[in-house]
């Protein structure tokens, strides 16, 4: 017995030994700011210093005089999300994007901690500064979940709100799936610890097939190098870490908190949203009153991604009847 106890113990010592040097094998470091502004920002980009330290970039781009449109990411995304539209709809509308605390090419000082709430904060300080009073206001995935808290804490701003997939309800999925394995990982206090300075391509790229479905093949080594590399951005591990780490129930969406909403709103979803029930998007139409709900066939997480022809033509005829119409003629 003393003999296979020894040799159990010494299994166990090896086994440790090889997760240990495992571990240590798939650390990575952060990429320095210079390096990841070289690679993902471009002539668009401008930085906007905040209150607390925060320096965040943001593109202003689309037709200087028009109607203004801000669109906010969703988690562990940035503003390059938004691209397919902004070059679809530039030519009628002003439309600004922006990296939240936490990602992209948004930089906060080191020690940084964001709650969910903080979100909103930045999406009114940003665009007060650049002068904005009224705009229309969409998100995606967690951005949704921005954008409708900001209509609740600033309707006086808000000409419209654009629900794209958005985040709010309780996650718990009626298939009995709650979502990604990285998520499940996150939510963790020692899957957090694990996984902040590992190699999370093969995760990452596993998500985003998920986010992608049923058109994963559209998931491309481009696509998944930017997330990774934007996550590994000095002081992003922290923020989000914290972020997963610190979501409040009280903060979820409810019929009360949303029939509060009085601006004209459009809530686009995609039917086989693998992280977002596709129920969901009943539930804010029937929440927010007067609400348009399009329920897109065999789409995914990411309509305005994988369907950019189709999703902008949609949110370009509800602004120019529902928000913008055109004045009758003399």
């Amino acid at each position: 017995m003393k003999t296979l106890g020894k040799v159990l113990t010494g299994i166990v010592v090896v086994l440790a030994v090889l997760l240990t040097a495992g571990w240590l094998a798939l650390r990575r470091p952060e990429i320095p700011w210079p390096t990841l502004q070289a690679k993902y920002a471009n002539a668009a980009s401008r930085y906007m210093e905040l209150p607390g330290g925060v320096k965040v970039h943001y593109r202003d781009q689309g037709k200087r005089d028009g109607p203004v449109i801000v669109l906010v990411h969703g988690f562990a995304a940035s503003l390059h999300t938004w691209e397919p539209w902004v070059q679809r709809l530039g030519s009628d509308y002003r439309i600004i994007t922006l990296d939240l605390p936490g990602f992209g090419l948004t930089s906060a000082p080191e020690g940084f901690t964001l709650p969910r709430s903080g979100f909103v904060d930045v999406v009114d300080q940003v665009t007060t500064k650049l002068g904005v009073t009224r705009f229309v206001l969409a998100g995606n995935s967690m951005g949704g979940g921005v954008a409708w808290n900001y209509a609740l804490a600033h309707p006086e701003k808000l000409q419209g709100l654009v629900l794209v997939d958005a985040a709010g309800w309780p996650q718990q999925r009626e298939d009995g799936r709650d979502g990604p394995f990285i998520f499940k990982v996150l939510r963790n206090p020692v899957g957090r610890f694990l996984i902040g300075d590992l190699d999370t391509t093969a995760m990452t790229r596993a998500g985003l097939r998920d986010a992608f479905a049923p058109t994963p093949d559209m998931v491309d080594d481009a696509m998944v190098a930017r997330y990774v590399e934007m996550s590994r951005a000095p002081g992003h591990k922290d923020i989000i870490l914290n972020l997963m780490g610190g979501f409040d129930p009280a903060d979820a969406a409810s019929k009360e908190k949303l029939s509060k909403i009085a601006v004209p709103t459009l809530v686009m979803h995609g039917d086989t949203d693998k992280l977002i029930p596709v129920a969901h998007a009943g539930l804010f139409g029937d929440a927010i009153p007067g609400a348009t709900v399009i329920i897109y066939p065999k789409v995914g997480h990411v309509p305005m991604e994988q369907i950019a022809d189709r999703s902008a033509t949609d949110l370009d005829g509800w602004l120019k009847a529902k928000v913008w119409p055109a004045k009758p003629g003399p």
